[in-house]
């Protein structure tokens, strides 16, 4: 088992930045990849942005790409997202997940996909005032 804790979320203005985290334990060593996902109320949970661990590969949404990097610091086992010219769209609970399995990152369809992730964290809210 994996478990996944994120950290970092609150309320910032539009045009600010902010840090998450995402502190992996336990079988870390099964998993090939970690992902943000965020949900906003009343919509579908989306893809944000993921990492591969094989070479370090990383994929993002096209809503944040150039202002979100995904990063991970692998003595801390921890990936964490730099949110950056946030947006009033970018409000919603940020869940970061872990992949199993490396078919996750073979295509867009794939690593897009939350039922490709095994693990998930509890999520951290993210507000951005306008």
């Amino acid at each position: 088992q994996v478990q996944l804790v994120e950290s970092g979320g609150g309320l910032v203005q539009a045009g600010g930045s902010l840090r998450l985290s995402c502190a992996a334990s336990g079988r870390t060593v099964s998993t090939y990849g970690m992902a943000w996902f965020r949900q906003a109320p009343g919509k579908a949970r989306e893809f944000v942005t993921a990492i591969r661990w094989s070479d370090g590969t990383t994929y993002y949404a096209d809503s944040v790409k150039g202002r979100f990097t995904i990063f991970r610091d692998n003595a801390e086992n921890t990936v964490y997202l730099q949110m950056n010219s946030l947006k009033a769209e970018d409000t919603a609970v940020y869940y970061c997940a872990a992949a199993s399995t490396w078919l996750t990152f073979t295509s867009s369809s794939n690593y897009y996909t939350n039922e490709n992730y095994r693990y998930w964290g509890q999520g951290t809210q993210v507000t951005v005032s306008s």
